[in-house]
């Protein structure tokens, strides 16, 4: 059986923690930025900013071949069965949440996804936001992918993000 290749979009905090964790579980996972500098560090196994634990699991992933980065979304949604979404959604002037980075990876995944895909949002949004997701690809999708979109609340703490992550409470 073929092990499930998963995609992380975004190498923040969240993104690259859960990238890194991944491939240390043994998946094969891509991760991609628009950030082409921070992809360029990432692929040299140097992390952007410190995290404890964070550079060994780095390291082990790009060295074992099962962590791979992209400064493109197309091809991480393309070969991915799983995609987190980890992009930023910063906080508007009257405290909503800024989802255009969210509504511009919906629409990426909508225009290149073929197959069977789940998208996992992992970025802090509204209530609903995974509904909203789900209608802004079939909004924008070409029919050849059948998708499902479910919400994985983000719940690392800084300093503590790896260990929150491989051992949960």
């Amino acid at each position: 059986m073929e092990k499930m290749r998963i995609g992380v979009i975004g190498m923040g905090r969240v993104g690259l923690v859960t990238a890194c964790s991944f491939a240390h579980l043994g998946f094969e996972v891509w991760g991609s930025d628009k950030d082409k500098e921070r992809i360029k560090l990432l692929r040299r196994g140097e992390e952007p900013f410190f995290e404890p634990g964070l550079p060994d699991l780095l390291k082990e992933g790009v060295k074992s071949g099962r962590l791979h980065f992209a400064t493109s979304n197309k091809e991480l949604i393309e070969n991915a069965d799983v995609i987190f979404l980890c992009v930023g959604t910063p906080s508007r002037e009257d405290g909503s949440a800024d989802l255009s980075q969210v509504e511009e990876v919906a629409r990426e995944i909508a225009e290149s996804a073929k197959g069977e895909k789940l998208v996992v949002e992992k970025s802090t949004v509204p209530v609903k936001t995974a509904q909203w997701i789900l209608r802004t690809i079939n909004l924008y999708s070409g029919g050849d992918a059948k998708i499902e979109v479910a919400s994985n609340p983000e719940f690392l703490r800084e300093g503590k993000a790896i260990k929150d992550f491989l051992e949960p409470d």
